[in-house]
């Protein structure tokens, strides 16, 4: 599920949480329990999608993009009318590990409850004591989620729970250090890394063979996270990661969309320990190979290729009058990208504007992010200040807005000169991203299913019938 931008007025919030560890609090003090539950919602990112732009703090209201459509995310604060205010622990905790409310309706897994339920008694204790007493009440209704049929049957999510959901609060295993298991349970459990990185199946549920392995997330691509080499994050090292949950960036890489506000919202504000320990873990896992990424050696993976140079032969002529042929994204490259990227894609020597070459955006098996940067642009706030790009696709905030051909131009000279030149894109292809992403076959396998789910009803009772006249 994409992310929406979050909550104003939070960052002082987080950054006084960023020293305290979610581990070893007093049971029995308030204000630490509180701090701890605190600590916790931030490392689950709770604002991403219970904050809608330039709303109240957890008052719900955003409209989260889905593959079956939009669904509002609820209102979270103590207020009674409109909140969880009259929730119990036991219905909180129902709601975070169950994924359902206190009415007994089914949430919808664009709450990452899969995940929150590895959740221990203590955290699930002390984000209730937070939200509760942390919070201020918000009696504000949000919109209602409308789904197209047959997904707007809540109750049907009882029966992808029984496939689906795993129960079992995550333990620690004593053949690893405590480091490492502190890294499990935060990426198995609170920062649910696995809701954007792992691909999904032909019911939406992850897919465990490949878990971690990358997928696509509405217009923006999370990519493999596994330690393969060639496809995954294996030339980092464990600083390297660290480096880029803090800031969003390291020399080959650089967080957008999604990722960013994770970034910006939660993962930065997380002490240096538990980014350690998340990267130590992470490190330990089973590699996967995806993609066409070719060979295993170092030098052959996304984020080695390409090289500086220009195409930009051609002097002394209008760019006002649209130019076009074989030179078209050269053209519109040294147009609007050459400013700031520089003539030969080396970027910035002080990383602000990247590198186009050995850059991950360029030099994966598919143009996604690439795509996404150019028609939504980079938004980046941390405490190493603000990154930003501007968006050419059709925005208001657009400095230029440019077309499917154009972009599709653009892109296909990135690739074949700074990236992988064996990726392509169409104007069709960004068409899809501009759209908010490929779409899904879900809804037609759901309506056919219960079609034909239909259909074996009516024969079975049909049969029933006239063996029982038969009888007769």
């Amino acid at each position: 599920m994409r992310r929406v931008i979050m909550m104003t007025g939070a960052g002082a919030l987080l950054l006084s949480l960023q020293a305290m560890a979610a581990t070893s609090t007093p049971a029995g003090d308030d204000a630490a329990v509180m701090a701890r539950g605190a600590y916790l919602a931030t490392a689950s990112d709770c604002t991403a999608c219970h904050t809608a732009p330039g709303g109240k703090p957890m008052a719900g209201g955003l409209a989260i993009a889905s593959p079956v459509g939009d669904i509002i995310a609820s209102n979270i604060t103590p207020s009674t009318s409109d909140g969880i205010g009259d929730y119990s622990e036991q219905d909180f905790a129902r709601a975070l590990r169950k994924g359902v409310r206190a009415d007994g309706a089914n949430l919808y897994p664009a709450m990452p409850y899969t995940a929150y339920a590895h959740l221990s008694d203590d955290d699930i204790h002390a984000l209730y004591v937070y939200f509760m007493k942390g919070v201020t009440p918000v009696n504000e209704p949000t919109g209602t989620t409308n789904l197209p049929f047959p997904m707007n049957l809540r109750f049907s999510m009882k029966f992808w729970n029984l496939l689906f959901l795993k129960d079992g609060v995550i333990t620690p295993d004593p053949q690893h250090s405590e480091t490492w298991n502190r890294g499990r349970y935060l990426v198995e459990g609170p920062a649910h890394c696995s809701t954007c990185h792992t691909p999904r199946g032909i019911l939406m549920q992850e897919k465990g063979d490949q878990w971690l392995a990358g997928a696509q997330v509405g217009p923006w691509y999370a990519p493999n996270i596994t330690p393969d080499v060639t496809s995954g994050i294996g030339s980092w090292s464990r600083q390297d990661l660290v480096t880029y949950l803090k800031t969003g960036r390291i020399d080959r890489a650089q967080a957008a969309g999604s990722m960013a506000e994770a970034i910006e919202h939660s993962f930065q504000h997380l002490t240096d320990d538990d980014l350690k320990a998340m990267a130590t873990y992470l490190g330990t896992l089973p590699a996967i190979r995806t993609g066409d990424d070719g060979s295993s050696a170092e030098e052959d993976n996304r984020f080695e290729r390409g090289s500086p140079g220009s195409d930009l032969s051609f002097r002394g002529t209008s760019y006002a009058k649209g130019l076009k042929g074989d030179s078209e994204g050269a053209q519109l490259y040294a147009a609007h990208c050459a400013s700031c990227h520089n003539y030969d894609g080396q970027g910035t020597a002080d990383g602000y504007y990247p590198s186009l070459y050995h850059n991950a955006a360029l030099g994966g098996d598919t143009a996604s992010n690439l795509l996404a940067a150019i028609l939504y642009g980079v938004d980046r706030e941390t405490q190493n200040g603000h990154f930003f790009m501007p968006p050419f696709g059709d925005q208001p905030n657009a400095v230029t807005s440019l077309d499917n051909e154009q972009i599709a131009a653009l892109a296909n000279y990135l690739l074949e000169r700074y990236g992988n030149p064996d990726v392509s894109v169409s104007s069709q292809d960004v068409q899809s991203i501009r759209d908010g992403g490929p779409a899904s076959n879900i809804l037609m396998l759901a309506r056919v299913g219960m079609a034909a789910g239909g259909i074996v009803l009516v024969v079975v009772l049909i049969a029933v019938i006239l063996h029982r006249r038969r009888r007769r």
